[in-house]
């Protein structure tokens, strides 16, 4: 895969997975208030990744459409890659759809038996194993009474994780317990991206211990 490229046109050696390793493990992308362009990692996936005052584009673009457009926002350098003139512009010239702007957490693996009795599900046309394998790769999926706990692979590579309850018995913290459960089967970190209007996913994955650390939009190839 080919280095990214940085604001002022020098190159930098870092690929999307190694930007989100380095994250997982505390270390961000400096605060200088600048937007690198990385290759996208798949023909799946364009999109854009906010740490604190530093952006990371992700696309197949070439990098100097990618900085032209940004200044074309007429807004501060900081919020540029995520204002929705930038956004519509990228999708328009990727193709790509969106949905939302989501936070994006992280959480470590976590030693010994997770807090629910998890039974894996090996049914490859489970709805919620259907739905996720549109998005990620590598997909599995555990029942528990009122809730299913799914795992796959995303963006770069990542390892991310999703989680559903059912309506007869949310408000009781079955929510936060699969998401920490997620982190007991598991071997490296774990990615969650929570709409941030869903207030109520955003505390249970804090809750489980996970941690915030940026804002992303992905588009999605048609």
């Amino acid at each position: 895969m080919r280095a990214g490229q940085g604001q002022d046109g020098a190159a930098v050696a870092e690929t999307l997975q190694e930007i989100l390793e380095a994250v997982a493990r505390g270390v961000f992308p400096p605060e200088d208030g600048r937007t690198t362009v990385v290759p996208q990692p798949s023909a799946r996936n364009a999109g854009v990744l906010a740490f604190t005052a530093h952006s990371v584009v992700f696309t197949d673009e070439d990098p100097d459409w990618v900085y032209a457009a940004l200044r074309d926002v007429g807004c501060d350098a900081l919020a540029a890659p995520m204002n929705p003139r930038f956004l519509a512009a990228l999708m328009e010239r990727t193709g790509g759809v969106s949905e939302t702007i989501d936070a994006v957490l992280v959480g470590s693996p976590l030693p010994g038996e997770p807090p629910l009795a998890l039974k894996e599900i090996d049914d490859a046309e489970h709805p919620r194993i259907v739905y996720a394998r549109r998005r990620r790769d590598d997909v599995r999926a555990w029942a528990v009474e009122g809730g299913v706990l799914v795992t796959g692979r995303g963006v770069a590579g990542r390892l991310e994780v999703s989680v559903e309850v059912d309506e007869g018995v949310r408000h009781r913290g079955l929510g936060r317990l699969l998401v920490s459960a997620a982190r007991h089967v598991v071997t490296e970190p774990l990615w969650a991206q929570v709409a941030p209007g869903n207030a109520r996913s955003v505390r249970a994955f804090q809750a489980a211990g996970y941690r915030p650390v940026g804002a992303e939009l992905l588009l999605h190839a048609l």
